[in-house]
């Protein structure tokens, strides 16, 4: 009998399951059923065909975003450019007139091939492990000679 106050009996509150029946208590024989036995099967093979599919269609998708993917892994000592979220810095750190990039910064450990330690400035107040997303190749500009371009144009028209 349920109390008008907890909305339970005494026995399920002090118990935390309701009281046994006669049926409860009572040994039943196992009844063997053939259609039940055949809906078993029937659910079982449907299961095991749908996590065959999901499996084969979750493949699928990694197989097209794989392709979209950039595969870079680098080795302790290379010069890398490290991208510099806001996420990452404590509250009122970071501007939004800060630089986007800092480097060339060399790595001095690689954790795994997502993972990277590299040596930051001291006055960069952040975590020094970065993910792969976040870090790019650094490719020192060409050595471009300091051309005049109207002594260009100017020598061009005399060979002329």
């Amino acid at each position: 009998m349920t109390n008008r106050s907890t909305g339970h009996s005494p026995f399920s509150i002090v118990y935390s399951k309701p009281l046994n029946h006669l049926l409860d208590i009572a040994i039943l024989p196992k009844c063997k059923s053939s259609s039940a036995n055949h809906f078993t099967e029937q659910h079982s093979s449907i299961l095991q065909e749908v996590k065959a599919k999901l499996l084969d269609s979750n493949e699928h998708y990694k197989q097209t975003a794989d392709l979209h993917r950039r595969k870079q892994v680098f080795e302790p000592g290379d010069l890398v450019m490290v991208r510099l979220r806001k996420e990452r810095f404590p509250v009122g750190q970071y501007s939004k007139l800060s630089p986007r990039k800092l480097g060339p910064i060399p790595i001095s450990k690689r954790i795994n091939d997502n993972a990277y330690i590299v040596e930051l400035p001291p006055h960069i107040h952040t975590s020094s492990t970065f993910n792969v997303a976040d870090i790019h190749a650094y490719h020192p500009p060409d050595e471009i000679d300091n051309i005049n371009s109207s002594t260009v144009a100017f020598s061009a028209a005399e060979e002329t």
